[in-house]
């Protein structure tokens, strides 16, 4: 049986880091994590652009026009939504969720996801270092491996 997976090698090409300012004390860490992962596992300083929108709902249109422009290989979206008391969590948690899976299938582009969607503001602490680890960290790590795996599959089709 032939298998086909992606690896954990340097990817080549830019990648964005598109990150919501709301809920900055956890966001500014999940940023830290993915940075770190990335530089870790081979990828230049100089291939990262850091792109700050006011929120996880403003995430999937500024990673839509990113997706569109061509400059990027990749895109990890970080953000945190924590549940209030009101609906505007689903929305915003849903919104942000459904419109960054969209993207990527629009654009064949790999859009790790580390937008935490928690109750409280302990819980995004321990997903953002703390812990549980670093999501951003986890979707640095999921977007190096999918971009060489659509690498492998690109000759495949």
């Amino acid at each position: 049986m032939e298998r086909i997976e992606g690896d954990f090698s340097t990817p080549i090409g830019r990648i964005a880091l598109l990150a919501s300012r709301f809920n900055d004390l956890v966001v500014s860490r999940l940023v830290e994590g993915a940075r770190d992962a990335l530089l870790r596992h081979g990828v230049d300083d100089a291939d990262l652009t850091l792109i700050r929108v006011p929120g996880a709902f403003e995430l999937p249109l500024t990673a839509d026009k990113l997706a569109a422009s061509g400059r990027y290989a990749a895109i990890v979206a970080l953000g945190c939504v924590i549940r209030g008391d009101t609906a505007h969590f689903d929305y915003v948690a849903g919104g942000a969720s459904n419109g960054l899976m969209q993207v990527a299938l629009d654009h064949g582009l790999p859009v790790g996801f580390a937008v935490l969607t928690v109750d409280t503001l302990e819980q995004a602490l321990d997903r953002a270092g703390g812990k549980a680890g670093n999501k951003g960290a986890d979707a640095a790590l999921a977007i190096i491996e999918q971009l060489n795996l659509l690498q492998h599959l690109e000759p495949e089709l």
